[in-house]
């Protein structure tokens, strides 16, 4: 068996310990780049969710299983084991006693170009928070609406228990067979989420507003839009690799949806560092309030009842020891 390793950013270090393992448990192993790779059986992806979405970003194999591995305490979908736990389980994956899920992704096109496919959802917004955006949606080219809200959201099963299920659409279990889009604060009350096939042609069109509209992938990165968003099932699937058994979608859905109750009563100023926290990994204050535009002291009583709430914790920066990071913390 040969595993690859991939990291960016400040994981050098991670994939050390990963490899040292591995390399203890008998396992050979590689460290992935982009000018030699060799032949893998599987790979291992440092950086949570982030670092999965990252790797599927990138032009890497993608018929492969991927092990996503959280370097904090941080849980999560696509990636819900932590460093500190992986040699409990490196048997595991050294005898492929491990489940395979295949995760759907969306293919995306930009003013007809193609960009690369996501795994939780394409969101179309102004550039300017707070100010309306005007489209016209349409699934396998018939008209479904003409809408002004504040944007639009194309989400896949694992995806709709983040951005879109913050905007009030469904959660999906993630074999169904499906996508769902969500008009976000609709001036036409009536207007809800609304599922179709994942085999569907997903397009919206005219797409305007006062300034220009952007659309965000995966809640990473923006692209500039002049008209028109297409979206359709992009194959293959990504295989995330499962090596709990109680570590399926359903029971990760189980305790978000658990957690969701918890945070009803929470303040929005909360709730949004929550959610960049969650999309973005550790920041640091200033960070947060560049990110979120909040003021300052906003986010600061924000940070203190999240800290207090123990939803989030905080920690000494490894690149300067006078700075703090804040990350979220694992529910259990």
């Amino acid at each position: 068996m040969q595993i690859g390793i991939y990291g960016s950013g400040t994981t050098s270090n991670s994939a050390k310990t990963v490899k040292k393992i591995l390399d203890d448990a008998g396992i050979k192993s590689f460290t992935i780049s982009k000018s030699k790779n060799k032949q893998a059986d599987c790979v291992i992806v440092l950086g949570g969710d982030k670092g999965v979405r990252n790797y599927f970003h990138r032009t890497f194999d993608s018929t492969l299983p991927i092990l996503g591995i959280s370097e904090g305490e941080t849980s999560g979908f696509l990636a819900q084991i932590d460093l500190k736990e992986f040699s409990s389980y490196v048997n595991v994956l050294k005898k492929q006693k491990y489940t395979v899920e295949e995760v759907p992704r969306l293919g995306v096109k930009i003013d007809g170009k193609n960009v690369y496919p996501v795994l939780n959802d394409v969101a179309v917004f102004s550039s300017r928070s707070a100010m309306l955006m005007e489209h016209t949606l349409r699934v396998n080219g018939e008209e479904v609406w003409h809408d002004n809200s504040d944007g639009i959201i194309v989400s896949t099963p694992i995806g709709s228990s983040a951005y879109s299920m913050s905007a009030g659409g469904p959660v999906l279990f993630q074999d169904s067979s499906v996508f769902e889009i969500i008009s976000v604060n609709s001036l036409d009350v009536t207007r809800r989420p609304i599922i179709v096939s994942n085999d569907s042609s997903i397009e919206i069109d005219d797409i305007s507003a006062r300034l220009h509209c952007e659309v965000v992938l995966d809640g990473l990165d923006r692209y500039k839009v002049n008209k028109t968003v297409e979206c359709t099932q992009f194959f293959p699937p990504a295989k995330i690799i499962r090596l709990k058994k109680d570590s399926t979608a359903i029971s990760a859905l189980a305790k978000k949806v658990h957690l969701a109750e918890e945070l009803l009563s929470m303040p929005p100023s909360s709730k949004l560092l929550l959610k960049t926290l969650e999309y973005e990994g550790a920041l640091t204050q200033k960070d947060l309030a560049n990110k979120t535009l909040l003021p300052d002291r906003t986010v600061r009583l924000a940070l203190s009842h999240l800290l207090k709430k123990g939803y989030v914790k905080k920690k000494v920066s490894i690149r300067d020891a006078r700075q703090k990071i804040y990350e979220i913390s694992k529910i259990e």
